[in-house]
């Protein structure tokens, strides 16, 4: 048994991605980043999860998230929101975000095929220095609460963390995130056949042709 967690925004102009404004606008930065989340809970529904939950900040779900239990996210900065989440689960429990499109159900089989009693938690970095992924055993939100978010050291800080509470850690993929429009284009290279992939192109495109006017 276990419990799937995907961590996201509401996907609203000048809300999400807005790293990537400019070049693009606060609207289509905000549309990119509904493709990812979609793409991502859609790489997600191949799992076998027995529980799946949507940490949601804002007030209208995606329609991809059908079938998710809804979670309000708790106010604060992201290591209390994100351990407020593991606080609010039991047993086997896998978090991803919503930064990383290019994911795939096989990337994460591991999780569910490979999860003997001699693994306590897996953990995904992100190329930024950040994480992507983390699966507890037993979830607790002491393992994050009070991680330093959002640096360079992130990722660093929150497997020592874990491995100091004397976790047996495996680890997953390093994946990028996307945070900057160089980042878009290298995760829509990885998955060229994605529904973030399809977006940012038709932007491109969009913006090419806007130029030649």
């Amino acid at each position: 048994m276990t419990t799937i967690v995907v961590i996201a925004k509401e996907c609203l102009p000048g809300r999400v991605k807005t790293r990537l404004h400019p070049p693009l606008s606060l609207e289509q930065a905000a549309a990119l980043a509904a493709a990812s989340l979609d793409d991502t809970l859609g790489a997600l529904a191949a799992l076998p999860a027995t529980r799946r939950i949507l940490a949601f900040d804002g007030v209208i779900a995606p329609p991809a998230a059908a079938g998710y239990e809804i979670l309000p996210q708790m106010e604060g900065t992201l290591d209390l929101r994100l351990a407020a989440v593991f606080d609010a689960c039991e047993g086997p429990t896998l978090l991803v975000g919503m930064d990383t499109p290019q994911i795939t159900s096989s990337l994460l089989e591991p999780v569910f095929t490979d999860w003997t009693d001699e693994v306590d938690a897996w953990f995904g970095f992100a190329n930024d220095g950040g994480f992507w992924a983390l699966a507890l055993n037993d979830p607790t939100g002491d393992l994050i609460r009070g991680v330093p978010m959002s640096r360079s050291d992130t990722g660093e800080l929150q497997l020592k963390r874990l491995t100091d509470a004397g976790l047996r850690v495996n680890l997953l993929s390093t994946l990028t995130d996307v945070d900057t429009i160089d980042d878009a284009h290298q995760v829509a290279g990885i998955a060229p056949t994605s529904g973030f992939a399809t977006v940012l192109a038709a932007m491109t495109v969009s913006s090419t042709k806007d130029g030649l006017r």
